[in-house]
This record gives C-alpha cells, structure tokens and sequence, in this order.
C-alpha cells in the first residue's frame, strides 16, 4: 500500500483515472484502494475532492463508453469476451440481463456495486441500442456515486490510513511483500471461484446438427430458451421454444411429462445458465434434458432459422 500511495502522490490525478479506466475496461485491477487513498492524499488537500471524483468517474466512462460501443457494433458475442478476460463467474450475463430488463438505464445508477454487473451492463446497453446521451447520463451519476463513496471514505479515515501506510513503510520491502500477497490472494480467490463454477458446468450437451435432426424428424421434445425478453427481441428464438422465468421454474413446468426430452439454451458463457435450468429440471424430476452446445449462438451460426419474439 506504500508503495500505491506513493505512486498516487506521485502522478496524482493520471494514476487515478488510469487505474479506474484499466479496472472499468475489464482486467482484474482493483481500483477502490486507489480510490481511497486518493480520498486520503488528494481530496481536500493538492485538489477539491469533487475534482478527484469527477477524474474517477471521467476514466470509468471512457471505459464503459469502449464496451458500450462494442456491444452496439457487435451484439450479443461480446457478452462472452467479457466474461472470458473477467475472473467473475459467467453466471453474470443472466442476472445482468434481469436487473437491466428491470429497471433499465436507471440500473447503471447502481452498477459498479455489484461484483460481475458493470461490464456487462455498459456492453448490453449498446446491444439494445439505447441512446447514447441517456446511456452516459446515467453511467456518470453510477461512476461519481461509486468513485465518491470510495473517496468519502479515505478522506473520513485519513489519519488512520496515514498511520497503514507509514507502517508498511517501515517494513520496506516486507512491506511490498504483504501487498503484492494480498493482490495475489485476490486474483487466486477470485479464480478458485471461477474453477468451481466451470466445474458445476459439466455436463451432456446437444449438438446443433443433432437438435435440427430431431426437430426435422418431429421427436417429441420440448425446446426452452431462458434468456431475457430483451434478448429474445434481439436475436430471435429457435422456433418453437418457450420462454420461462427462472424463479418460477417449477410453476412453468407444472403438468409437463417428466419422460419429454428437455432441451434448454442460452446465449451465456460456457452455456452457464442453460446448464444451471438443466440441473434445476433435474432436481425436479425430469430424466432427458441437455443445453444446447454453443447456445442460440451457434444455432444462428449454422444458419438455421429463428422465429420472430
């Protein structure tokens, strides 16, 4: 931490914007200790704590505006890029698609509070083309929010974070060593947390040929997507699915034979909420059901068509 807050005294307002831009752009850089040490050392003292905020928050937006940018140019694929180069569970696609259905621009407010949501909320609001003034109207008000709590904080326990820093100074490179293992602590936690997700994800897939070959052969099987609405309007679905909330899963799937073949797909990670649903039929009875390999994804791929939502 010495050494961050020498880097901070050093560079001031550059390393601030530059740590938050790096951490906002998606690589697994922390950047609240920056920010509360620049409560500490800067807010109120070399500048006015507004202009440390509003530096906070210029880099978080330049980063979000990047992903924003790139969901509107490429859609729904970007979504996977993002949790590929995120140590976050891939689980974050389908709650970010939930919350953002919700409440919208005014859940961006919110975003960079909850772990995983950030990224993906920017990326999906270009996906679904809203416009770009509300987009970053919205981002900046959440960026300010959580840069000046961040802030707030440092300058409230200045004296306290004084006393931290000037005791890993002491230890000198003792010192380095105790941060370096804490960040090294953190990127593993948060990978150890990544392996026991992929591991939950093992399981029999489908095949799009194989999934087109029964529906050609008209096999009785029931088809579900559990994307969001929003998505569905964008992409289209596989013709014949039927949509279900994921909290009402058991109601959805009320009178429905336990024998039927169950094919479920979405448009996540590793398949990762397709595979979730599938356990969860499982667990209520139901003995045949898959994920779609590659999701809706790979179903548009192969060049096989979609029905209208």
């Amino acid at each position: 931490m010495s050494h961050l807050a020498s880097l901070i005294r050093e560079f001031g307002l550059a390393f601030v914007f530059l740590n938050v831009f790096v951490e906002q752009a998606g690589a697994p850089v922390p950047a609240y200790p920056t920010l509360i040490l620049a409560g500490a050392f800067l807010a109120g003292s070399t500048h006015s704590t507004g202009v440390v905020i509003a530096v906070a928050a210029l880099g978080a937006a330049a980063a979000d505006t990047i992903w924003y940018v790139t969901g509107r140019r490429y859609g729904a694929r970007v979504l996977k890029t993002l949790c590929r180069i995120s140590l976050s569970p891939d689980s974050c696609v389908r709650q970010t698609e939930s919350i953002f259905t919700r409440w919208g621009p005014a859940s961006m407010i919110v975003a960079k509070f909850i772990p995983g949501f950030a990224s993906v909320s920017t990326a999906l609001a270009g996906i679904v083309h809203m416009r770009y003034w509300t987009f970053l109207l919205f981002d900046a008000i959440g960026a300010a929010l959580w840069a000046g709590v961040a802030i707030a904080l440092g300058s409230l326990f200045r004296d306290a974070i004084d006393d931290v820093v000037a005791t890993l100074a002491s230890l000198g490179k003792y010192g380095l060593v105790l941060v370096v293992a804490a960040l090294l602590a953190y990127v593993l936690a948060k990978w150890w947390q990544r392996m026991l997700f992929l591991r939950q994800l093992r399981m029999d897939r489908i095949s799009v040929d194989e999934l087109h070959a029964l529906m050609s052969q008209q096999q009785r099987k029931l088809i579900v997507d559990v994307r969001s609405p929003a998505m569905q309007a964008l992409t289209g679905r596989i013709p014949g699915a039927r949509t279900v909330e994921l909290a009402n899963l058991a109601a959805a799937f009320a009178g429905s034979p336990v024998d039927d073949e169950v094919i479920v797909y979405c448009s996540c990670p590793n398949d990762a909420s397709a595979v979730k649903v599938a356990k969860a039929l499982r667990a209520l009875g139901f003995k045949r059901v898959r994920p779609l390999a590659g999701g809706i994804d790979a179903w548009i791929a192969a060049g096989l068509d979609v029905e209208s939502v």
